[in-house]
């Protein structure tokens, strides 16, 4: 194959160059340590400012944090009532939370393909019978299709959850229409993101909901929190609740119904609006990183190729996913993991398909080609906002030399 008109040229660092990581800064220490020194380290007013940063930032009404991403779906599913006797929709590329918040509620699981288009969203349906959510995951940092599925999701009495971990900063163009932030809602009830340390922003584990509807968001909060409510308005045991001139009890709170503590606390929330100050300057970095890759793989199509572009999305660039033909190549996928491993460059598979875990295969049985496609292709080459166009040399350089391109 001839040479590309730029050549790779291999980088002097020889430091581990991992698949995602974060960048942490001074003044990232700095307000976790003016936390640590106040007065609260959870319950505290580093999670409501968070909170309100957030809910700005995105455009939504609300924003709920907690521990993580995972709770953050699952509070997501809560919300919702999504529980026993109900069908839940999700892509099959996707992490297993995508699948198993509202699972362990007692949904059922239905998967669609890949990232989730109107065609693959409506064969889902017509496989699931009456569903009453779909989690649409934005993979890598682009979303789909959001106005035609929200719109198929509307005809058909179907609730959407944006599974937007991937896409904090994020933008959504549809057709003819002005641009909208991902976690604004535009087209959907809930959006939902992760701040773990390989997303665009890092709160050590973190995660939220964002949410327009104020019925939601209260819910949202109960499903952080036990279940446990101190507003007057919500007692019901009002002989406890109560004193005998009516004022509620300052000790006094009630059960709505179990939940779990998913709380975020202080610490992890003070990170997390440091963070998020940087977050335009962070994507940058990413788009940049993105544009090298593909500007130093082009001349090696169709043995290596970037992932395809959404042409409705302004992406915020979680993972570079290489769609690689390892058979062309003569190479399994795993022989050129370990080789690139033993050269110090770290790559993961984003991700093994729900459907094909041997858990919701025996519950949930589909057959999903173009889940299997992707899947058999896809390699998460190294991204993040600490790395410069001279890594990426150094990736590709090791890439197509074991790909023998």
């Amino acid at each position: 194959m001839s040479q590309p008109a730029l050549k790779p040229k291999l980088a002097a660092a020889t430091s581990f160059l991992p698949y995602g990581r974060q960048v942490i800064e001074d003044d990232d220490i700095a307000a976790v340590v003016e936390t640590l020194r106040g007065d609260y380290l959870t319950t505290g007013p580093a999670v409501a400012r968070f909170e309100t940063a957030l809910a700005a930032y995105t455009g939504a009404k609300h924003a709920v944090v907690c521990a993580n991403g995972t709770a953050a779906l699952h509070m997501a599913a809560r919300a919702l009532n999504l529980g026993p006797g109900t069908r839940v929709i999700v892509p099959a590329i996707t992490f297993l939370a995508t699948a198993s918040a509202p699972h362990l509620n007692g949904a059922d699981i239905v998967s669609a393909t890949g990232l989730m288009t109107p065609e693959t969203f409506s064969n889902a349906i017509a496989r699931a019978g009456k569903a009453q959510a779909v989690f649409n995951v934005h993979l890598n940092g682009q979303c789909g299709a959001l106005a035609e599925i929200a719109a198929i999701a509307r005809i058909n009495g179907i609730k959407v959850v944006d599974d937007a971990c991937h896409t904090l900063g994020a933008s959504y163009v549809a057709s003819g229409g002005n641009p909208s932030r991902i976690g604004a809602n535009a087209h959907c009830d809930l959006s939902v993101f992760s701040f773990h340390p390989v997303k665009a922003i890092a709160m050590g584990e973190g995660g939220a909901v964002t949410a327009n509807d104020p019925e939601l968001a209260k819910r949202l909060v109960l499903a952080r929190n036990h279940g446990m409510t101190r507003e007057p308005s919500d007692f019901t045991n009002t002989a406890e609740a109560f004193d005998k001139l009516g004022q509620p009890n300052p000790w006094y709170y009630e059960l709505i119904e179990p939940e779990f503590n998913w709380r975020a606390n202080d610490i992890q929330c003070a990170l997390g609006y440091s963070q998020l100050q940087k977050l335009e300057r962070f994507l940058a970095r990413r788009r940049a990183i993105v544009a090298a890759y593909d500007t130093l793989l082009a001349p090696y199509a169709p043995a290596v190729r970037p992932l395809a572009r959404s042409r409705s999305c302004l992406p915020a660039w979680h993972l570079y996913a290489a769609r690689i033909d390892f058979e062309a190549a003569g190479l399994t996928r795993a022989q050129l993991m370990r080789a690139l491993s033993n050269e110090g460059i770290g790559t993961q598979v984003h991700y093994f398909p729900v459907h094909r875990q041997p858990y919701y295969a025996q519950r949930y049985p589909a057959t999903l080609p173009g889940a299997d496609r992707y899947y058999a292709r896809a390699l998460s080459l190294p991204l993040s906002a600490a790395m410069d166009e001279h890594d990426v040399e150094r990736v590709v350089d090791s890439l197509v030399r074991n790909l023998d391109l």
